[in-house]
């Protein structure tokens, strides 16, 4: 995978963006930031960004930096866990709609019609909404939105690969729909599933953004990227690093996601290999 994404500045361009918001995350997860993300110092409130405090310190005196880099962690967990259900429970319900056709597709498909129906972000927040809130709930509840996507996205490649002439030879050799699908169908798709997980992850992140922004994500005193900057928005004239940074970190994050995804697509297309 390295070696193709040096073929794509774009995804190269995402990969670095991505590696150094890792680094942070990893850092703050490990305790090796030299202040607690949730510890509170009162007579250090409002300092502006130094040497000392990188990112500033907000109304309760707590390190900005290192709120931001235990956001982004708690942000990519989330993203992560919610685009890897949606992955697989996604997947193996296009594999099944396109490949046995018939009322296996019909359930599918209508399921999938109904998850269209509602906005992601209000469909989001719906679920949010009646689950108990952590971080896994959370998890779930994004999930469940882009579970039609991956449905959708496999579906269509499956319903071609189907009539293919090896395909029907393996028909033939008495293997099952299972064995087939998955020796023969999902190799020749994890291409396209990969270059959705990469889009995924970022949509993902926007909506645990929104739902925190809201005041259904993860539960304080952990914290978030969107708090984070929900609870900025009055210190906008006072402290206005404690919006810039949070609202700049999530801004990368969506960046090298998406510039990952199009170097992705555009290394991994048969189409453009000829362009190259």
């Amino acid at each position: 995978m390295s070696g193709l994404l040096r073929r794509s500045p774009i995804g190269l361009a995402g990969v670095v963006i991505l590696a150094l918001l890792a680094v942070v995350a990893v850092l703050s997860y490990l305790g090796l930031l030299p202040y607690d993300p949730v510890a509170q110092h009162p007579p250090a409130r409002f300092l502006a960004p130094s040497g000392e405090h990188l990112f500033g310190t907000d109304q309760f005196g707590r390190d900005v930096f290192s709120r931001v880099a235990a956001g982004v962690g708690n942000s990519a967990l989330i993203a992560v866990v919610a685009v890897a259900f949606a992955t697989v429970v996604g997947t193996l319900g296009g594999l099944v709609s396109g490949f046995y056709r018939g009322l296996a597709d019909g359930a599918i498909g209508g399921v999938t019609n109904v998850l269209f129906a509602f906005p992601p972000l209000l469909l989001a927040l719906s679920l949010a909404s009646v689950l108990d809130r952590n971080w896994f709930t959370i998890a779930v509840a994004i999930a469940i939105v882009y579970v039609p996507i991956f449905i959708r996205v496999t579906r269509g490649p499956v319903l071609s690969l189907r009539e293919i002439e090896y395909v029907k030879a393996a028909v033939s050799t008495g293997l099952s729909r299972w064995q087939i699908m998955l020796r023969h169908v999902l190799p020749n798709i994890t291409s396209i599933i990969v270059i959705q997980v990469a889009l995924s992850l970022s949509w993902a992140v926007l909506t645990e953004a929104s739902l925190s922004f809201l005041g259904l994500g993860t539960p304080p005193p952990a914290p978030s990227l969107g708090s984070m900057i929900f609870e900025a928005r009055s210190l906008v004239f006072v402290a206005p690093w404690t919006l810039i940074a949070p609202g700049a970190v999530v801004v990368l994050l969506v960046v090298g996601l998406n510039l990952l995804g199009d170097g992705l697509r555009d290394t991994l297309d048969p189409r453009n290999r000829g362009k190259r």
